[in-house]
């Protein structure tokens, strides 16, 4: 795969942040990577490394200081259709039931109610929420909101999905559950998804390829390829010998990466983290 036929090229990207007093943080530095049209990514590194900052500027929410991002060939400006986030805050209206909060994206569009109702309740169906189109935010779990959120991120047809930690506050069952929905809207739909995540179990079992990022300024140290063979929900694959191996090849180019006192942490399931870049932007 070249740049020239990646749906995702990221080229020598570099950012940094100012720093109150002068200065400035630098977040990445000559980021090259390059996601296949239909890929499976998942970005793992230590905290502060700036995979937030990466998903922010392949969304177009953020500019490069340097290098150059593009979709399709097509150098990223500012958010587009083409790209939807999901994060790990839900961002539902609370006003609005699981149905309106999915339609709430197709409003600009144009579309009119009809249309966008059928458009709706399929993404609902898509995502396993099928008779919960009535519902209210604060009537559904956590997982369900995610599975909102993840409708609305969809209805629009976006052809990449990127997504920030979107399961790492959910308990484990549930984070389970919803790793293995996603892996079958992948399939189904076929679109490329840029996932971040601190876990490197939930790194392994999703995705076709890992980037693991070096400490900061984040660089990517590897890419891994994870071949598991076809998901069957029969078999236990996160307790093959397969998953194993892939698990401890990340985890070693991740372990010289993290403070000592990260080690150990860095070892359990993903848990909620505060947004990496915040301290940097103030």
């Amino acid at each position: 795969m070249t740049a020239q036929n990646a749906k995702i090229s990221l080229t020598g990207v570099g950012k940094t942040f100012p720093v109150r007093g002068g200065g400035v943080f630098t977040a990445l530095s000559g980021i090259d990577l390059d996601v296949a049209e239909g890929e499976f990514l998942v970005v793992v590194g230590p905290s502060g490394c700036g995979k937030s900052t990466l998903l922010d500027l392949i969304g177009g929410l953020a500019r490069p200081t340097a290098g150059r991002v593009a979709i399709d060939g097509v150098e990223v400006t500012g958010p587009a259709l083409d790209r939807a986030v999901v994060f790990q805050q839900y961002a539902l209206l609370p006003w609005r039931t699981a149905l309106r909060n999915v339609e709430f994206g197709l409003e600009a569009k144009g579309l009119r109610r009809r249309e966008r109702t059928e458009i709706a309740r399929h993404h609902l169906d898509l995502v396993g929420l099928s008779g919960f189109e009535d519902r209210y935010p604060h009537e559904l779990s956590g997982g369900m909101k995610q599975r909102v959120a993840i409708a609305r991120s969809l209805a629009h047809d976006p052809g990449v999905l990127l997504m920030d930690e979107p399961f790492a506050a959910l308990d484990a069952q549930t984070r389970d559950t919803l790793q293995d929905e996603l892996l079958r809207i992948w399939a189904t739909t076929g679109k490329t998804v840029v996932f971040i995540t601190h876990g490197i179990d939930e790194a392994v079992y999703l995705g076709g390829r890992v980037a693991v990022l070096t400490s900061r300024p984040g660089r990517v140290k590897e890419i891994v390829d994870i071949d598991l063979g076809p998901r069957d929900e029969r078999e236990d694959l996160r307790s093959s010998p397969a998953f194993a191996e892939h698990r401890h090849r990340v985890w070693s180019l991740l372990k010289d990466e993290l403070p000592k006192d990260e080690v150990r942490a860095a070892q359990r399931p993903a848990v909620p983290a505060p947004r990496e870049e915040a301290a940097a932007r103030g």
